[in-house]
Order: structure tokens, then sequence, then C-alpha cells
């Protein structure tokens, strides 16, 4: 088994922030604007009753000042053990014995599974459509989606980056993984559409939504699969996977118990940025209540002694027509923030469209920051 010890060389993040490069342009922008009236601030509370002194006030602190105590927070175990996996696990060492490919010989159906001596075409012939074995066996999903790093199961080994590059130059190999990929697929009750991973309700979805709703520890199981085939040549299947998963628990109401490991472990194992933003601004334009959507870019908070910001309610101005060098009354200016609201959500149906359609091309660089 491989080394995940960090090394001198390798900082781990120690904030969620730090593990999440998502909305990096916006969260840079925004960090930019607090500083630039940090200072105003400071002085503000240290000259009012409180008498703050200003070595105790940081940013962070200000930040938290301005949001709700009983805000939802994320998961800084999920938040950056899906930073090292998108990062190709920046402090793994591989083994120092010789690496015996047992991930490979056991989809070329050389060796059977450990410890329960099952081959792979046993299961992709005899366990497609048996739910009960698949619910309560749990020793097989560390081996028909392994990983590089350690499951459940000891006996199943990590992968490495030879026997990844092996993998997925077999073609035999390549094939028996997506059959078990669609033997999980109908599990979940999902159906495999094309070579592209497009995905659909399958015919017995509904039983099948039922049971994933309630069986929250498959919510897991995906989480794996997902790493899985973006370890062994399939990222571009992630996307569709997701995306159906997101509109069955936010739009759909299938699959409410699956939100929060959707939007907290699913959408965060795309390796691109743009296939991540598009899908967290889909969920947010469906998530409710909205304030409690915690996924999202930085949120623009008002900054006291800056324009804009007042201690009292203002009156509604009169909104000016530039162009035509009239006034509009607050309703004709709500109407026009109504069509820009329009032209935004616009603005982002074609940006998760240019993700769509970057799944085929687009191919994954390591040394882009994720």
């Amino acid at each position: 088994m491989g080394n995940l010890v960090g090394s001198w060389r390798y900082k781990e993040p120690s904030t969620v922030e730090e593990c999440d490069s998502t909305w990096i342009m916006d969260r840079r922008r925004d960090r930019a604007r607090y500083t630039v009236h940090l200072h105003f601030i400071t002085v503000l509370l240290c000259t009012s009753n409180s008498l703050i002194p200003p070595h105790s006030f940081s940013l962070s602190q200000f930040g938290d000042m301005l949001e709700s105590s009983t805000r939802m927070k994320r998961s800084f175990y999920a938040a950056k053990d899906l930073y090292k996996y998108r990062h190709s696990y920046p402090n793994y060492k591989e083994p120092r014995r010789m690496n015996e490919y047992r991930n490979l010989r056991f989809y070329l159906n050389k060796i059977p599974l450990v410890p329960d001596g099952i081959y792979i075409e046993e299961i992709l012939t005899k366990w497609r459509g048996d739910y009960d074995k698949l619910e309560h066996n749990h020793t097989y999903i560390q081996w028909l989606f392994p990983l590089r790093e350690q499951g459940l199961n000891f006996y199943a080994q990590e992968l490495t980056q030879d026997e990844i590059k092996e993998f997925q130059s077999t073609r035999e190999a390549k094939r028996r993984f997506l059959l078990a990929y669609t033997i999980m697929l109908d599990f979940f009750g999902i159906k495999l559409l094309d070579k592209n991973g497009n995905v659909t309700r399958a015919q017995n979805w509904q039983d099948r939504f039922q049971h994933l709703n309630e069986s929250q520890h498959n919510y897991l199981r995906i989480t794996r699969i997902l790493k899985s085939l973006g370890e062994l040549g399939f990222e571009h299947f992630k996307l569709p996977l997701v995306r159906l998963l997101l509109e069955e628990a936010l739009v759909k109401g299938t699959l409410p118990h699956m939100r929060h490991s959707a939007l907290e472990y699913f959408v965060y194992t795309l390796r691109q940025h743009s296939q991540r933003r598009a899908l967290l601004r889909f969920a947010q334009r469906h998530y409710h209540p909205p304030e409690n959507f915690i996924w999202g870019p930085p949120r623009r908070k008002r900054v006291p002694g800056t324009s804009g910001y007042s201690g009292t309610r203002a009156e509604k101005p009169e909104v000016t027509d530039r162009s035509a060098g009239k006034a509009r009354s607050p309703k004709e200016g709500r109407n026009q923030s109504h069509l820009e609201r329009e032209t935004e959500d616009t603005n982002r149906s074609e940006e998760w469209k240019m993700a769509k359609g970057r799944i085929d091309t687009e191919e994954y660089i390591e040394t882009i920051p994720l």
C-alpha cells in the first residue's frame, strides 16, 4: 500500500478555501475589495464604544460578523479528501515492492477478488439485477472501482501510476470496467446511453430511486465510482451522471436526501473548474432555502462606510435611463432588473452548454491548479 503521509515539500491545506479553487477568481476579487476597506473598518470599530484593539481584528473575523451564526458550513474533511484526489495525491509515494497489477489482473479475469473468491466474469454475467447481493455485499466495490487510496476492503490493492497506464491501454479491461459501471448504474436506477457517458432514468427508476434515497451508504459508493472513472480514463463520464443526480435531488425531488452529498462530494470529483461552476450554478438556482446554499461563489457583502451602505432603510430611488435622458419609475427599474436576470440566466445556460461540449475535447492537464 502506498504511503499517504505528507512529506516536508507538501503543505497540507488547512481550510476549505485552500482546498477549493472552483471560484478562485471571485474569491480573489472580493478579498481585494475587503482589503481596501479593512483599515477604515478597524479604525471605525476601535473608536466605537466597544474599543476593540486593532490587533484583535482580522479580515476573516469581519466576514464572520456579517454571516449568520446558524449558517451551514462545508466539511473540511470532504474538501481536503477531494482536493488530494483532484491533485493526484501530491504526497503519495509508490510502494517499494514490485507492482503485481492485481486490479488489472482481476479485470482480465486472471485472479478473483479477495476475500470472496469471485471472478469478474461471474459478477458481469450473474450479478446484474441481483439488487440484494449488490446492496449487502461490501467487499466487491473496492475491486470493481479501484483507487489510489485504501478502502474498507484491506485485501484490495491500491492503484499505482504504472498500473493506471497499463489499465488504460488494455482494451479488454476497459470493456469490462464499463460493464461493471452499467451494473451499478442499473442498481441505482440509471441507464447509460452512449460512449460519451450520457445517462437517463432506467425503466425501474422509481423503485431504485426510492431505495437510493433511503440507503445513504450508497452515496459513498457513488463517490468512489466517480473517482475511479477519473483514474481509469473516463473523466468525461462524471459530468452527465452528477448533472442527472443534481436534477433528481433538487428539481424533481426524487432524491431529496442526496442533495448534500451531491454538492459536497459528487461535484468536487470533477477536475475541470468550468464543469464544477456550471453544476453549482445550476444547483444554486434550484436550492431551497436559497440562503442555505454554501457552495456558490463568495457572497458580496456591503461594507459599512462604503458607498451604497446605510444604517437606515433608503427610499426607493428613481431610475434614470441614460440612453434616453429621461427618468423611469421604480417599477420600470424592476422590469429592467428582471430582464437583466434573464440575460444572466441565459449566459449561465450557455456556460453549461460550453462545459458539456468540452467533455470529449478538453484534456486534464496535471499542471493546472485544481
